[in-house]
């Protein structure tokens, strides 16, 4: 089970990226050619090497962390990392602290932690269009029940607005990587009330029982709500691996998530608009 996500990167950003690529191609030219041709091959590495050093020196001042694009390509200047007041469902919890969690597992993105504050979060499933339809969206339903224990989830019949949509979909395959059964993606974006947000996508390949359908969507879940890294402990339903029995949602998940909305995020804050 992995999970992935995306920023939308500056110009300089994109840029880094193409000379990066070329930086790579030339390389394997360098490899393959012999005299007037590979001292050739070498002055235009010299020449791109040059490049890469300026533009870094842009990003420099200029980082992911600092602005991002907007639908219009108009930068806007990020807010300042702030706590979000705990949601009620999970301030309620009265969580042994003795049972332990596995906060340091969970990392940060460049925008810091995935936070939601603005409930309930809205889940669409999208039709699955599989044999066993019916098997597999009882399972989707039941994991999205799961987790509304903890933070307020609400089932919505049209993906327009949806803040995590979940699919009965295989993920695709990464060259020289394990099969994958599940994968969660993200985008951070500015919405049109000029907030800081994020919009989640959750895959599971179809073709499981149900109930590792079930399990599966627990844990992507998870990551779709905050915990974006994976527990040690295979009792966990945030454990780095399928078990044959799945757990159901521990107490070191719920204390977990618990620090995780207790933590600075520049998500959910209104962005301001650059002057430039």
């Amino acid at each position: 089970m992995t999970k992935n996500g995306r920023l939308v990167l500056l110009p300089q950003s994109l840029a880094v990226v193409l000379v990066l690529q070329r930086v790579k191609q030339l390389a394997r030219s360098f490899k393959t050619l012999r005299g007037a041709q590979k001292r050739l091959i070498w002055r235009q590495g010299q020449k791109t090497l040059l490049a890469l050093s300026v533009l870094l020196c842009l990003l420099s001042s200029a980082s992911l962390s600092s602005a991002i694009s907007v639908k219009n390509d108009q930068p806007v200047v990020l807010p300042l990392a702030q706590v979000h007041p705990l949601p009620a469902s999970l301030a309620a919890i009265a969580s042994p602290a003795t049972e332990g969690d596995y906060f340091d597992q969970v990392k940060p993105i460049d925008v810091g932690y995935l936070v939601w504050s603005q409930f309930p979060i809205q889940v669409y499933i999208a039709p699955p269009e599989i044999s066993n339809a019916q098997a597999w969206l009882a399972s989707a339903q039941q994991a999205v029940k799961d987790w509304q224990a903890y933070l307020p989830l609400q089932l919505v019949k049209a993906p327009a607005h949806a803040n995590i949509t979940i699919q009965a979909t295989a993920p695709q395959q990464r060259s020289g990587s394990r099969v994958r059964s599940a994968e969660t993606t993200y985008q951070i974006f500015v919405n049109d009330q000029g907030i800081l947000s994020q919009r989640f996508t959750v895959m599971v390949r179809p073709n499981q029982t149900p109930q590792y359908v079930l399990a599966a969507l627990r844990h992507e879940l998870g990551h779709a709500l905050g915990i974006w890294g994976h527990s040690p402990v295979n009792t966990d339903v945030l454990y780095f691996a399928q078990v044959r029995t799945p757990p159901p949602i521990s107490t070191r998940d719920m204390n977990t998530l618990r620090r995780v909305y207790e933590q600075p995020t520049q998500l959910g804050w209104p962005v301001t608009r650059s002057a430039d």
